[in-house]
């Protein structure tokens, strides 16, 4: 069976599964990332290294239909920056980091963290002109913890995939065919924006750190409210004052500070 895989580092594990049943990879769809957060590198290694052709390109409806020409049975995503045209005669399948209906959306994880949910999960879906509104065809829960960060909770989500993956290759019409509307209470949720990921001086420790454990790994902006000094922070962690003499390089909070070893003044 011909397919082919849509992707960047962010859901690596999908094309990993994906490569590893008895399935014949045509072709790998990528983008460029900044690779400072958010990475393609392992998916284009994954490519050179197993000779599959690779395109950077934005998808088109040409690309589609010569997957079609080429008899490619399905296409599955594990995380992509585009919106892509979708075609009646080839099945595309979407990996979605939440249970949907709740949790649309083009990054739902650090969302689920900010508003403290104690359930996520994977979805399989498949993709139509409405974003994340395609009928489900796999979907698996993941419990979230009070102090998961965006680290943790991927994780957890991850663990999952292989099996949903071995699951849609080896039962693919069946389970396209049986695929189940999304019904009951949706949720949309828009991308979060700087504000969302901004902590200040006057923040308690449980404001900053909610915010710097939903972004971990991304970047997050701290400002010093009494002299204005912004710096932008990647992977730090929030602590509460326990002692009359933190850290001298740390950032002050109301109630605690912040350690960051990859920090820039703005």
């Amino acid at each position: 069976m011909k397919v082919a895989y849509v992707g960047i580092d962010i859901l690596f594990t999908v094309l990993e599964s994906l490569y590893s049943t008895d399935v014949e990879l045509v072709k790998i769809f990528t983008c460029e990332t900044d690779n400072v957060t958010e990475f393609n590198t392992k998916t284009v290694a994954f490519a050179k290294e197993h000779d599959i052709p690779l395109q950077f390109e934005k998808i088109t409806r040409k690309d589609l239909y010569e997957l079609v020409e080429a008899r490619v049975k399905f296409v599955l995503f594990g995380g992509y920056y585009h919106r892509i045209p979708v075609i009646d005669e080839l099945p595309i399948v979407n990996t979605h980091p939440a249970l949907l209906p709740i949790g649309r959306g083009a990054w739902p994880m650090p969302v689920t963290i900010l508003k403290g949910l104690n359930k996520s999960g994977v979805t399989m879906h498949k993709m139509i002109h409405e974003l994340d509104e395609g009928d489900i065809i796999l979907q698996e829960e993941v419990p979230v913890f009070p102090d998961d960060d965006l680290v943790s909770l991927s994780k957890r989500q991850c663990e999952k995939i292989p099996g949903m993956v071995r699951k849609l290759v080896a039962d693919f019409d069946n389970l396209w065919s049986n695929a189940l509307p999304q019904t009951g209470h949706a949720e949309y949720w828009e991308m979060p924006t700087e504000k969302d990921y901004s902590i200040s001086s006057d923040m308690t420790f449980e404001e900053a750190d909610l915010i710097l454990r939903a972004f971990m790994g991304y970047e997050c902006f701290y400002t010093d409210k009494g002299n204005g000094e912004k710096s932008e922070l990647i992977g730090a962690t929030a602590h509460r004052n326990t002692d009359e003499n933190p850290p001298a390089d740390c950032l002050r909070l109301k109630d605690g500070y912040i350690l960051c070893d990859r920090i820039r003044k703005v």
